[in-house]
């Protein structure tokens, strides 16, 4: 009888828990500014630590553009020593020795 009850216990709180898991605001599983907000919002932050969140979180998507910029940067610059390649008919290692080369002249 004791383990009967037990078992129930166990099953009533892995109920509770995965309710609680799907009505809990979790920024991690807040997928647009509605659900963000109000995940934001249930932190039940003062004006000075919101203000210090959206610093950070200004800092951070400023270096994500910042890190995207260069990635395709540098995509565009491989692009080039692609065409380079093919236009002069040599391997893209030979485009980047030439370039070593007139580099250090």
């Amino acid at each position: 009888m004791k383990e009967n009850l037990d078992l129930e216990n166990a099953i009533a709180a892995l109920d509770q828990y995965g309710y609680d898991k799907k009505t809990n605001s979790n920024l991690e599983q807040a997928r647009n500014k509605q659900q963000m907000l109000k995940c934001i919002d249930s932190l039940d932050f003062n004006l000075r630590r919101l203000l210090i969140l959206q610093e950070a979180v200004t800092e951070l998507v400023d270096n994500e553009k910042r890190l995207l910029a260069q990635q395709e940067s540098i995509q565009t610059y491989k692009t080039k020593i692609i065409n380079l390649s093919r236009q002069f008919n040599i391997s893209y290692d030979d485009v980047i020795q030439i370039m070593k080369q007139q580099q250090a002249s």
